[in-house]
């Protein structure tokens, strides 16, 4: 199979050869050989494993995002992806990174979403008037 792995601006890897692909989603890992029928799938953050006859098994933290396999393609997108080789740095990575940006972005959403019903409410009260 063929592995490209997509950030918002840069390509982060592109692997050809690649024999088997397991990543997480929200019910829990799957894995792909190259015969697999094609599929889409909403990937979460954590660790995206592949394995290639010159790397062997590779590790990589992934943030939230989706991966696309159509034929012998396998495209990930996601917004962020480190690699490294200790397993277990990479999966503090991903709990101390991504998940804690997460409830950052989405404290900073809920604060977002109040100040717009603020204003809303604010302007039909002024309309009212």
């Amino acid at each position: 199979m063929n592995l490209k792995i997509l950030l918002p601006f840069d390509i982060f890897t592109e692997k050809t050869g690649v024999s088997r692909i397991v990543a997480e989603t929200h019910h829990g890992s799957f894995g792909i050989l190259p015969r697999r029928l094609d599929c889409v799938a909403a990937l979460t953050a954590g660790i995206l494993t592949y394995e290639t006859p010159s790397e062997g098994e590779v590790f990589l933290a992934v943030d939230e995002g989706v991966l696309v396999k159509a034929g012998a393609d396998v495209l990930v997108s996601v917004r962020r992806a480190l690699g490294g080789t200790d397993l277990g740095q990479l999966r503090e990575a991903v709990e101390q990174e991504f998940l804690t940006l997460d409830r950052q972005e989405q404290s900073l959403r809920s604060i977002l979403a109040k100040m717009e019903s603020d204003l809303i409410h604010r302007m039909a009260s002024i309309r009212n008037d």
